[in-house]
Formats: structure tokens, C-alpha cells, sequence
């Protein structure tokens, strides 16, 4: 126990009396003597008067100070020091961050600040150094409190972490109530200039049931906290959220080297090569880096490093400290799922290969044929799968990238994937039964009994020629072979799969046929021949009866599809036909056969397809598709090519596609002019246009008598823009033609705004893409080929700001083009990639 301030403050004060009180005595004794006539008079009675005076006036201020000093409490327990020194290593690749985050402190208008990223990726380090630094600002506030939430949020535990730093303790505190401790530490806290650094956070953590008061701004009261989750940031109303990325390849080495240590480095020549590739297989990730970099510490040999990159890639969860030190760690993220079905949807993503781009379609896709979601009606797949999706992200277990192409993509880091594989091959009790060999140069298919009792199987990017096996495999229900060099697939070798619901034989450059016996895959949903070459669809797939997707995507051989075979599939929910039979004459059996008039009409007779990508090669079969109110609620993508009946295309009737995200028009030769008329009657009426609103993706190629592409001021989200071979066109965006059809555009037009890729080629009569400087705040990659007459770009210095773009195009091009001004050279200087 120590004094109270009060009671400390009214003893210094007495002492300081005391001394002063000290002089009277000998002061007393001078006067005395003065005195004669018995002690009555005073030889000096001005000097005897002052005396007495000031005798009198310190009585009175020692009675004074003496009601002063009835205290309540005289005693009370010491409390800690203002900020209290964590134990913390040096720490590599988070500076960048840890001085976003250190502004957002010291910035007055911000009170919560959010540090979220996956498990090991090094956010406590993060929080440390923040608590750390604040030795130095212990001035700045009255008590800095470091709180260990962890997942097993209790408000106890928080509130008596919180108590000791702020001199609450003793058995009587203890014993109260949740919410009279709370009372207890507002009645603190409110009165006090405080940090509260909350670390590893799972959930919402109410802080006004802890009893920490709400923030404010203008006392300067801080809340810094780790999490996993982007959507606790959200919870918490973080005004500001940072994420902790994993390290790049530079600071990742540097980890590592230090963890690994030289002697061992520079212990044998081949060494420092194989520690590199040892470190890459870490993806950045510190905790990864140190518990391999530890292990790996004594190993003082080549061999025994090549075997260490062997086990990591084919069964990482026997290399020493993984599966004790690091996949338990992040299997914390994995068991917070929300359910089970969310948990499947995560292990699927490590079917594909290390930093695979999964297109965000298809995987819903894989998991609608699955069953993982929940969906009740049809229109709900998408957006349940894009929901999943979201939670992945956002627990930080999937990572989203977006290409040129304009797809979305997610990829699973490698740490991550090889967790999941961990869980889904080798923990017994999660029951997943996967096997996972995917780019390993497998020339033949494991042995028959590997396939026994599994669930799931990917033998993706290999190099497979043959299926001639006839494995029993009754439980299987996902097989990816894409990717490898299949010619032959025996009858037999899917003749007990009879559970099989996804199959996936895209990218197979060899596969001309698929085997009679794919007849006995009764419950199969999802088949994928995409980018195959695959000439003809066997009559035996009408066996298929509950297919619900189905993916002919460039296809480009195939000249066959017997009459029939598609309306038979009744539950046919998705089908990817771009590009199917695109280089081939197809026979007059076919529904391919013509413009694709007979493959409209069939398709009208799918009442489950909700999701169409389509090819038609004629105006006539275009108008047709049209005119069916069907179609234009479920079509995602469509390809119009030659079109050798018409010169003129109204494309803006084609804005009644209203979920039309892609549209490529190709090889049309005929075709010269692309109409607005169907928009134009829509702007006059009611002063808007009808939009294009979903289209992200546009693709003009091999169209020679175009002119220009003004339409694209009607398609707000574009985001990619790929023109080729078309030899008229001078004008991307004409001002006159804009001027004179649609003037009231002018005003707000925001053209561009969305655009991620642009990319033009061969376009020899191409002076202009738009006649003044654009904003472009998303802009990544501007590519362009063969354009001699395009002198100048719609860009100035304020085109881009904060983006980073890459400009690539010939340098004799590049050191002609006219710029808006020197500033706008400079700015783009540093963009040019000559190709």
C-alpha cells in the first residue's frame, strides 16, 4: 500500500510548516528578555507586537492545516507505471505499416485503430511496437492497458487485466458483478487520458459492458486491437483499419537468413540457393519463415536441404514445428467458421495448385454442384457464393486479386493451402479423404487402391496420358484431371463412380473424345470440357440427367452436338458455350450447325438455366435470341461472330441483357456501323440512358469497316477494353457523333471511370480514343501495339493519381507521342515498359 496524493501532499505541507514553526522558540526567547515590570511591558514594544502577530497567524494556519487532514482513505495499492515494456524480437517488413498505424495515433480525430491479417503474419509483433514506443509519450497519457483477448472472449478476464493497471484489486473487488466492475472502471478511466491496446480479437467486444468509455475524440483517448477478421474491424467501428500483409520476397529472405543463421549459409556452396528456395516456399509468412528457418539451422548440408523443399511441397505437415507450431495457429481461423459448409467451401480451394487464380464464378460453380450451398431459389446462387467468398476474405484465409482480364479471382497463400491440405488429408477426424497431387509430373494415375474410400481428387496440371484403369471408388465426388495430356480414357474407368457430382477435363489438348462408359456417371452435376478438343459430344451423355452446369467454353474443335442432347438436360442450371466450335465447319446434325438458330430454339426448353454464355453467328439467330424475354434475365456472356447477313448492328438493344457481363464481337467483316438507335428513344424520354450496367468486359476484334465504338459511353462499369485488326476505326469515343445524338450526355458523362485494362492492337487509322484528358482512377495496364497514328493519349497529370500503371508500346511510338503539357510527361515517364 502507498499514501494517497492527498495525504502525501498534506505531510509535505507539514513538514514545510514545521521548518517555518522551528524558528519561533529562538525567536521567543529574544523577546522574552526585551520584557520588565514583571513580564507586563516590553523594553521594545513595536518588536513584541510584530512577534505576537505573527504568532497568532500561524496558529491559525496550523489549525488550518490540521482540518485539512481528515482523510477518508489515507492508503491505497501503487498503480503501474503508465506503459509497461513488452519483451519483443527486432522485426523485418512492417515499418511501412507500423508508421501508418503510429500517424493514425497521434492523429487527434481518430479514436479506434483495426490491425487485421492472418494467423503468424505478425500483427501482435505489431501491436508490441506500438506499446513499446509509447515509453517515450508516457507523458502523453495517464495509463497505457495491454489486454490478451484471445477466442475465448471473456469480459472477467478483460476487465481484471484492466483493473490491475488502474489500482482495482482485492477480494471485494473481485467478487462484484460484471457490471459494477464496469462502473468501478469508467469512473476511472473517464476521468483519464488512456490507451487501450487490445490484441488477437475474435469477435465484438463491448466496451461499454467492460466499462471503458466511448472514445473520445476530444480528450485523445485511444483503441488499438488485432483481429483475423475484417468484419470485427467493422464491428468495432474502427475509424481506421490496416491490413498485415505478409512479407515480401526481400524482408522475407532477410527473416530467414537471421533465423537460418550464416554459418550454415556459408557452410557449403550449394547452400544459399536452396535456403532461397526454401524461403519462397514460406510465402512471406513470418511464422512460417522462423519455424523452418529454426529447424533448418543445424542442417549443414545440401541434401538435407533439397529433401526439406521435397517435404514441404508434397506433405509439409511432416517438416519439424508445422504441424505443431504453425497449422494449429491458423486452424483456429479455419474452426471459427461459421458453419460446416463454409468450412468445406474453404478446403475445396486447396484442390487447385499453389498460387492458382481461382475464377470467383467457377468456384461458385464447384460449390453449387456440391451442395455447399444453400440456396432455395435459383437467382440466389451467386450471391450466396459471393457471401462465402466475402467471410473467406475477410477471415483472411482466401486473398482476392483482380487480373487484366477483368475476371475476379481468389488465391489461397501457400501456408494456408498446405493448412488445409493438412486438415483435409491428415487429420483423421475431419473425415474429408482428399487426395491432392497437382504439378508434379505424374505421367500415370496413382495406383487403383490410393482411390479407395476417398472423397475428393485433383491430379491437376500433370502430365497423364492415359486413363485405362478401372478404380472403385463408390464415395468420390470431385475428380479434377484438368490440365494434363489426355488421349484416351478407357470405358471402364468411370464404371463405379456411380457418387461422382464433379468432373473436370478442361485443358486437355489431346482429348478428342469422352469414353461411352461416362454414361454410369448418374449423379454427376458439374462437367467442364472447356479449352479441350474434344470434336463430338457422345448421345451417352444424355445419361446425365441431373447435370446442373455445364462448360463448353472455347471448345474450339467441337463440330457436334446432336439435336436433342442439351433440352435433355432438364436441370441444366449454367452453360459456358464462348467459343464452342469456333474454329470448325460443323456438321448439319449439329445445333451448331448455322447461325445457331436450332441452339436457341433448344434452349428455350431448359426451365432450370439461369446463367448463359453464348456464340451466334448470324443476325437473325441474334434476334431471335432477342426477342425472348427468357434470355435476357440470364445471360452472362455473349459472342457475336462474322455475322455476315447485315452491315449494321444495333447494339444497344442489347442493354435488355440486363446481367450481361462480357461481350465480344469478332470477325464480322460486313459489319459497318454499330447503331444507338434502341437507346436513343430511352434518353429523349426520360432524359437516362438504359445502361449497360453489369457489362464489365468488352471485346472488339477483326471487325475491319467500324468506325468507332461511341456506343462504350453507355457501359458505366467497364473494366476491360481489348480492340484488334480493325482497320477503320479512328475514333474510340467520337465527339461529333456524341454531340449530335445524345448532347444531353455531355454534362455528366463519367466515361471510363471503372476501366482496370486497356489494350488496342492493329489499329493503323486510330488518331484518338477520346478528345480530352480523362480521369482514370483505376487504370492498371494501358497497352498498345500497331497504332502509328494514335499521337496522343487522353491523359494530363491528374489522370491517374495514386495508381500505378504500366504503359506498354513500341518506343519509337512512345518518344513521338504529344503530351498535354512537360508536367504530364514527367508523371508518365516512369510508366513506359517498351515491349
Amino acid at each position: 500500500m502507498k499514501r494517497t496524493d492527498q495525504v502525501q501532499g498534506w505531510l509535505q505541507g507539514c513538514k514545510i510548516w514545521k521548518l517555518e514553526l522551528g524558528e519561533v522558540p529562538e525567536i521567543r526567547s529574544q523577546e522574552i528578555e526585551k520584557l520588565c515590570c514583571g513580564g507586563y511591558c516590553s523594553k521594545n514594544c513595536n518588536s513584541s507586537y510584530k512577534f505576537g502577530k505573527k504568532v497568532a497567524k500561524k496558529l491559525r494556519l496550523v489549525c488550518t492545516l490540521k482540518g485539512e487532514g481528515a482523510f477518508e482513505v489515507v492508503a491505497e495499492r501503487p498503480l503501474e507505471s503508465v506503459v509497461e515494456e513488452r519483451p519483443s524480437e527486432p522485426t523485418m517488413g512492417l515499418q511501412l505499416i507500423f508508421d501508418e498505424a503510429w500517424r493514425c495515433i497521434e492523429e487527434e480525430q481518430v479514436g479506434t485503430v483495426g490491425l487485421y491479417g492472418m494467423g503468424g503474419v505478425g500483427k501482435t509483433t505489431l501491436l508490441i511496437q506500438i506499446n513499446n514506443k509509447l515509453l517515450d509519450f508516457s507523458n502523453s497519457y495517464d495509463t497505457v492497458i495491454w489486454v490478451v483477448v484471445s477466442r475465448d472472449l471473456q469480459l472477467e478476464k478483460i476487465q481484471e487485466r484492466i483493473g490491475q493497471k488502474i489500482g482495482l484489486v482485492g477480494e471485494s473487488w473481485k467478487n462484484k458483478s460484471i457490471d459494477e466492475k464496469a462502473s468501478d472502471i469508467f469512473k476511472i478511466l473517464r476521468k483519464k487520458k488512456f490507451i487501450v491496446l487490445l490484441d488477437d480479437i475474435w469477435e465484438r467486444v463491448d466496451l461499454i459492458k467492460v466499462g471503458i468509455p466511448l472514445r473520445s475524440v476530444e480528450v485523445g483517448c485511444k483503441i488499438v486491437f488485432t483481429t483475423r477478421f475484417l468484419d470485427v474491424c467493422g464491428l468495432m467501428e474502427a475509424d481506421r483499419k490496416f491490413k498485415v500483409e505478409c512479407l515480401g520476397e526481400e524482408e522475407a529472405w532477410k527473416l530467414f537468413e537471421k533465423k537460418i543463421g550464416r554459418e550454415i549459409l556459408d557452410s557449403h556452396p550449394d547452400i544459399l540457393e536452396l535456403a532461397k528456395l526454401l524461403a519462397k516456399e514460406c510465402g512471406g509468412l513470418p511464422l512460417a519463415l522462423i519455424t523452418i528457418g529454426r529447424a533448418m539451422s543445424c542442417k549443414k548440408t545440401p541434401e538435407e536441404c533439397r529433401y526439406a523443399i521435397q517435404v514441404l511441397r508434397r506433405a509439409s505437415s511432416k517438416f519439424p514445428g508445422m504441424e505443431k507450431e504453425v497449422y494449429p495457429l491458423l486452424k483456429f481461423s479455419y474452426d471459427s467458421l461459421p458453419d460446416d459448409k463454409i468450412r468445406s467451401c474453404l478446403l475445396y480451394c486447396s484442390l487447385f495448385p499453389e498460387d492458382f487464380s481461382i475464377i470467383k464464378t467457377k468456384l461458385i460453380d464447384y460449390w453449387f454442384c456440391e451442395n455447399f450451398l444453400d440456396v432455395y431459389d435459383p437467382s440466389e446462387v451467386y450471391s450466396h457464393g459471393y457471401y462465402i467468398i466475402g467471410v473467406l476474405v475477410h477471415a483472411c484465409l482466401l486473398e482476392e486479386e483482380e487480373e487484366e482480364r477483368g475476371d475476379y479471382f481468389v488465391k489461397m497463400h501457400d501456408v494456408i493451402r498446405d493448412m488445409t491440405l493438412w486438415i483435409a488429408c491428415d487429420i483423421k477426424e475431419e473425415q474429408q479423404k482428399f487426395l491432392v497431387q497437382v504439378g508434379v509430373g505424374l505421367t500415370k494415375a496413382p495406383k487403383i487402391k490410393e482411390w479407395e474410400e476417398l472423397k475428393r481428387i485433383s491430379l491437376m496440371e500433370n502430365k497423364i496420358e492415359e486413363l485405362s484403369v478401372t478404380p472403385t471408388c463408390p464415395d468420390l465426388l470431385t475428380l479434377f484431371l484438368n490440365g494434363n495430356n489426355l488421349k484416351m480414357i478407357s470405358s471402364s474407368f468411370f464404371q463405379s463412380m456411380s457418387s461422382l457430382k464433379v468432373l473436370n477435363l478442361s485443358y486437355n489438348n489431346f482429348l478428342l473424345q469422352l469414353p461411352s462408359g461416362i454414361s454410369n456417371l448418374v449423379s454427376l452435376q458439374h462437367l467442364d470440357l472447356s479449352w479441350s478438343t474434344i470434336i463430338e459430344l457422345p448421345m451417352e451423355l444424355k445419361a446425365l440427367v441431373n447435370l446442373k452446369c455445364l462448360s463448353l467454353e472455347y471448345t474450339y474443335k467441337l463440330c457436334t452436338i446432336p439435336s436433342q442432347l442439351i433440352s435433355n438436360f432438364s436441370e441444366l442450371y449454367i452453360l459456358r458455350m464462348i467459343g464452342c466450335g469456333y474454329n470448325q465447319e460443323v456438321v448439319e446434325n449439329s445445333v451448331l450447325f448455322g447461325g445457331g438458330e436450332d441452339l436457341v430454339k433448344e434452349l428455350l426448353g431448359l426451365e432450370s438455366l439461369c446463367v448463359l454464355s453464348i456464340t451466334l453467328k448470324s443476325c437473325h439467330a441474334l434476334h431471335t435470341f432477342l426477342n425472348s424475354h427468357k434470355f435476357q434475365n440470364y445471360t452472362h456472356g455473349l459472342t457475336l461472330r462474322r455475322l455476315d447477313d447485315s452491315k449494321m448492328l444495333n447494339v444497344l438493344s442489347l442493354a435488355d441483357l440486363k446481367h450481361l457481363r462480357r461481350l465480344e464481337i469478332e470477325n464480322c467483316e460486313n459489319l459497318e456501323e454499330l447503331k444507338m438507335e434502341h437507346v436513343k428513344v430511352v434518353v429523349q424520354k426520360t432524359r437516362e440512358p438504359n445502361n449497360f450496367c453489369s457489362l464489365n468486359r468488352v471485346q472488339i476484334v477483326c471487325c475491319s469497316r467500324i468506325r468507332d465504338l461511341t456506343w462504350l459511353v453507355f457501359v458505366p462499369n467497364l473494366k476491360y477494353l481489348f480492340v484488334s485488326h480493325c482497320n477503320e476505326i479512328k475514333e474510340i469515343i467520337s465527339e461529333r457523333k456524341l454531340i449530335e445524338e445524345f448532347p444531353e450526355l455531355m454534362e455528366n458523362l463519367n466515361l471510363f471511370a471503372k476501366l482496370h485494362f486497356i489494350n488496342i492492337r492493329h489499329l493503323p487509322n486510330l488518331k484518338s480514343i477520346y478528345w480530352n484528358a480523362l480521369p482514370f482512377p483505376h487504370l492498371n495496364q494501358f497497352y498498345v501495339r500497331v497504332c502509328p497514328e494514335l499521337k496522343k493519349l487522353p491523359l494530363d497529370a491528374n489522370s491517374a493519381k495514386g495508381q500505378k500503371i504500366v504503359i506498354s508500346g513500341n518506343e519509337n511510338w512512345w518518344k513521338g507521342l504529344e503530351w498535354e503539357s512537360e508536367a504530364t510527361r514527367s508523371a508518365f515517364l516512369p510508366c513506359f515498359q517498351p515491349y
